[in-house]
């Protein structure tokens, strides 16, 4: 160590002020641990809160209200055409941004979590290195690493502040309203900034390599989606790859090879959502027993321990579902084992969420990962045309489905498509974390009309009893 520098030392240091950091510190806290937390950014929240799922929500919310408003002509309402003022929206997500991280920034402090802005990297396994920072060094007892992850860039196409080839972070940041946009990625990303774009008036491209939209999740579930998308979007392109893009100052030329062979197009803005990787170089990794694999990802066991004791990580850069609330509640875990309290990572059920319009979620098992494992399941669909509170919102389109144990009626799986799946999800995550049966959630009284009841209805399928479609059987 230099003279002059200088040292601090605590009993917890997390590395990383997402999702996952922040809830470690802030439980690691309430347990008793004097605990200091590291990040590149002067308050919490990462890139979740940032420039990742609560800017994209509250444009998605936006794009709610313009299609409502569309849609309300059929419903004897009528508005005149809306205005986009992009310098009030961007002042309305800054707020909003603002206002959750300085609610962080007054929990950290009510709980007396240190918090140090700069980069750190692993100096031993008991030591960091913080640059950019006032304090230099920090010796440490444990360590949680939640340092997340990055979008992947394009080949030889890398990101530049304000370029014409933007990853979610430069979409976010909302520069302008592009006459077209090239979305290369069918996953939720792609999608649901896509969707925003759109519905703003750009007229938006999306091409997929694979031969559908959203792999990974049920193709029933996709198809009220991609039908609405077909709609909005200028094109949905799949089973195409782009292979070769350059940017210049007032376009984006590109080359797309599909089925009818290739051809050059050009566009004025690309959103690159081809996947992240995780944010695992550079940490000096090579001076602790952390270990990773050929991806990157910081290797875990079911207690979030590294294979250096002293050092757990949590949340993207440890892979899995890449998703906030994951991250959160493997921090949670990791701070309990500290604690040296009986804690591990048992989740049945992690919920996924897609923000389109329809919204699509799930839990659990799901059909397509039953057939793959050959497995024997009952799969049970409730349409949303026979709801009646889909139908006074003029949300037909959408599905409940259930993935059931044939012998048991438990349920190992449940998938919605629609409106405000964001919340109905959580009834599935709890009866599959539960065990719940079928006919626990069909003899639980939901109130009407509601689209809970969709969960309802589907569950009575498999009993015998739903009231408003005709059931196969009765169990």
């Amino acid at each position: 160590m230099v003279m002059g520098e200088l040292m601090q030392e605590t009993e917890l240091v997390v590395i990383g002020g997402g999702p996952g950091g922040y809830a470690a510190a802030f439980l690691a806290a309430d347990l008793g641990m004097d605990v200091t937390l590291v990040d590149i950014s002067e308050r919490p929240g990462g890139v979740c809160l940032f420039r990742g799922c609560i800017p994209s929500k509250t444009y998605l919310h936006m794009s709610e209200l313009l299609h409502d408003t569309s849609q309300a002509a059929s419903m004897g309402l009528r508005f005149s055409p809306p205005e986009i003022d992009l310098d009030a929206i961007r002042s309305h997500k800054a707020r909003v941004v603002d206002k959750l991280a300085d609610g962080l920034v007054s929990l950290s402090d009510r709980r007396g979590v240190q918090r140090i802005r700069g980069r750190a990297v692993f100096e031993g396994p008991d030591r960091l290195r913080v640059h950019e920072s006032e304090v230099s060094h920090i010796k440490f007892r444990h360590a949680i690493l939640a340092t997340g992850s990055h979008p992947i860039p394009f080949p030889a196409v890398p990101f530049k502040k304000g370029g014409r080839v933007m990853n979610s972070t430069g979409a976010l940041a909302l520069a302008e309203i592009p006459d077209s946009l090239l979305v290369i990625g069918g996953g939720y990303v792609g999608l649901e900034l896509g969707s925003v774009y759109a519905s703003f008036g750009s007229k938006v491209s999306v091409v997929e390599l694979g031969d559908r939209l959203l792999p990974g999740v049920d193709a029933d579930l996709v198809k009220p989606v991609q039908r609405r998308l077909e709609q909005s979007f200028e094109a949905i392109r799949l089973n195409t790859k782009v292979t070769f893009m350059q940017e210049h100052a007032d376009r984006v030329e590109v080359m797309i090879e599909g089925a009818e062979g290739s051809r050059q197009e050009q566009f004025d803005r690309v959103l690159v959502a081809i996947g992240r990787k995780p944010n695992s170089a550079g940490l000096g990794l090579d001076h602790t027993g952390v270990k990773t694999d050929e991806r990157g990802f910081v290797i875990v066991d079911d207690t979030l321990r590294t294979s250096d004791e002293r050092i757990l990580a949590v949340g993207d850069v440890v892979g899995g579902m890449m998703l906030a609330h994951k991250a959160t509640y493997e921090g949670k875990i990791a701070a309990e084992v500290i604690a040296g309290e009986p804690a591990a990572f048992d989740a049945r059920a992690i919920p996924a969420v897609v923000y389109t319009d329809p919204q699509i979620a799930y839990c659990g098992l799901t059909e397509e990962e039953a057939r793959r494992q050959d497995r024997k399941v009952e799969v049970h669909r409730f349409p949303w045309k026979f709801s009646g509170r889909a139908t006074t919102m003029d949300a037909t389109e959408g599905v409940t489905k259930m993935i059931l144990d044939p012998e048991t009626g438990r349920v190992l799986g449940v998938g919605i498509c629609g409106r405000d799946s964001e919340g109905l999800i959580s009834e599935g995550v709890l009866a599959v974390e539960m065990g719940a049966l079928a006919q626990d959630l069909a003899l639980s009284i939901h109130p009407h009309p509601t689209l809970s009841e969709t969960e309802m209805e589907a569950a009575e399928i498999f009993t015998g009893t739903a009231t408003h479609i005709l059931p196969k059987r009765r169990k």
